[in-house]
């Protein structure tokens, strides 16, 4: 005897296609039971931990990580294919698009860099900063990396 199981199909009125449905079923991902990373030294200048927080899933295309730079490490240049949103909660820290000043971001501040800017961000020279990173994938990409950020743009001599 064969078992079937049963998936509850909705059809939609406004689309008029019927499909599986999503679990309703609240997902908890526990604090610490994801390992830190380093963030790789082909992306980032610098020390740089990368702590993963959620990665949703499909049809949902978010993900999430908490980002701790030391003094003086950054990211890369890099673009989001449909934007990124930096929460800041400790430290201070810089964000910059190209061609576009360097831009002081502290404690509470809330930064949206729009789809496909190439952009950086990270510690000042004297104080860490603690972000919380947010971005969409587009077709399983959510970032595209480009060429380290050089000294002289790090210290705003190239803006």
């Amino acid at each position: 005897m064969k078992t079937l199981i049963a998936l509850p199909v909705v059809f939609s009125l406004v689309t008029g296609v019927a499909h599986a449905e999503q679990s309703a079923d609240i997902r908890i991902t526990r604090g610490g039971t994801q390992p830190s990373i380093q963030g790789s030294a082909e992306n980032f200048t610098g020390a740089v931990r990368v702590d993963s927080l959620f990665k949703a899933d499909s049809p949902a295309r978010i993900g999430g990580g908490t980002v701790t730079f030391e003094p003086g490490a950054r990211t890369a240049w890099h673009t989001h294919p449909l934007g990124q949103t930096l929460i800041v909660v400790a430290g201070v820290g810089y964000v910059q698009k190209e061609s576009g000043p360097r831009q002081e971001i502290r404690p509470g501040d809330v930064v949206w860099i729009p789809p496909s800017v190439r952009h950086w961000h990270g510690a000042t020279a004297t104080n860490g900063i603690t972000h919380i990173a947010l971005a969409e994938a587009l077709e399983g990409k959510a970032v595209t990396w480009a060429e380290k950020v050089s000294d002289a743009e790090y210290e705003g001599m190239r803006q």
